[in-house]
């Protein structure tokens, strides 16, 4: 199975990125449902280590932590964007979570890649074959809503996702939930331990 281990947008942040998105005319929009924020793509595996993975992850107890939605940007070449995405701000706590799911990964006996963590969601994805106008469009869309920004929201649990990919993109399953460890609203300095 194909699956990776991620954070799923609560509804107003789902609602905002649509918001967002009816403004951008080209490339295949990420369906709100499907939102998300990869913390580590597990690639295909079979039963038997996704079982290990969740017997991992069922150990998680790193604090809940805020996150904000910040800034379009591009991923791949300026002539030939793959992506378009909100970068995500979620502080030490983003980082020492991702680094948290990439170590019970390991644990599991999947291996993963070494590759510089960029958080973000992404809007839409773009063909090699994209046509001018469409890049032109998003030219600017991203001149006029660069800085665009979401609410920022709670981040209470990590979820293993399953990716079925089909011939109009990935449709994503949640197979499991990791809550978070609850910390009250408004404490400061709640880094993780």
């Amino acid at each position: 199975m194909r699956c990776f281990l991620g954070i799923g947008l609560p509804e107003l942040a789902q609602d905002a990125v649509e918001r967002i998105q009816e403004h951008l005319r080209s490339g295949r929009h990420v369906d709100p449902e499907n939102l998300h924020l990869t913390l580590a793509f597990l690639d295909d595996q079979d039963v038997q280590t996704l079982e290990a993975l969740n017997e991992e992850c069922t150990a998680l107890s790193l604090p809940a932590f805020d996150l904000r939605l910040a800034g379009l940007e591009t991923f791949g070449p300026d002539d030939r964007p793959r992506a378009v995405v909100l970068r995500a701000e979620g502080g030490p706590e983003l980082k020492a979570l991702r680094d948290w799911c990439r170590g019970a990964a390991r644990r599991a006996g999947i291996d993963l890649p070494r590759e510089r963590f960029r958080p973000h969601v992404t809007l839409a994805r773009f063909r090699r074959d994209t046509e001018p106008r469409d890049l032109d469009r998003l030219g600017r869309f991203l001149q006029s809503h660069g800085d665009t920004a979401v609410a920022p929201f709670r981040v209470g649990a990590v979820t293993l996702f399953r990716s079925h990919l089909g011939p109009d993109g990935a449709e994503y399953e949640v197979l499991a939930e990791y809550p978070l460890r609850p910390v009250p609203a408004g404490v400061e300095g709640a880094g993780a331990s």
